[in-house]
């Protein structure tokens, strides 16, 4: 029993596994993680009638989540929004601080983030039908909490918060998740190929 315990252990959970150095990697990946979604957040295309803009930080999310797993997918996160916070200017547009009506789509990504991972590490990102799932999953966290953030934060009825919180990024975030939904499984197929 304990034999068949320590091998499950030894396989890579996430792709992020693969890397050797365990703390050292930790932190670089951490690190890292934090640096693509405040560049990501930097590809902005502002919408007019809502405060969220378009960027594309929903892709960084959900690739850290998926490729770091759950712990260090959440550490790195939580140190984008911290750093944000303190005068990092990474968020959408090089701004920091609070981000008023749309830090709750940060909140999201620090959710969608931590279930990607989970789920990854449970093997939903070795295949393509396993990783739309798992992508939407994320995206569903990452509207819920930014949804209900803006809606208290700007006084939203129902209707006004799909109309500026949803509506304008269906598209856009259905071609992110398609997108981290197949890049997963390559990677995963192109590391087999190298481990071989």
């Amino acid at each position: 029993m304990s034999h068949s315990v320590a091998l499950s252990r030894s396989r890579p959970l996430v792709l992020a596994d693969l890397i050797p150095g365990a703390l050292a990697r930790d932190i670089a990946l951490v690190a890292g993680g934090a640096g693509l979604v405040g560049a990501l957040a930097q590809i902005a295309v502002h919408v007019p009638g809502t405060p969220v803009p378009i960027t594309g930080q929903t892709l960084g999310v959900l690739l850290i989540g998926t490729a770091y797993g759950a712990r260090r997918a959440a550490a790195a996160i939580a140190l984008y929004a911290v750093a944000g916070i303190l005068g990092v200017p990474w968020f959408a547009g090089h701004h920091s601080g609070y981000a008023g009506a749309s830090f709750g789509y940060v909140v999201g990504f620090f959710a969608a983030a931590t279930l990607c991972g989970f789920l990854a590490e449970r093997g939903a990102d070795r295949s393509v039908l396993r990783s739309i799932p798992s992508m939407l999953a994320g995206e569903v966290l990452i509207y819920g909490i930014g949804m209900a953030w803006l809606a208290v934060a700007a006084h939203l009825t129902l209707s006004q918060t799909i109309a500026q919180g949803l509506t304008p990024f269906l598209l856009g975030d259905a071609v992110k998740a398609a997108l981290a939904a197949g890049l997963l499984p390559a990677a995963w197929a192109l590391a087999g190929r190298r481990s071989a």
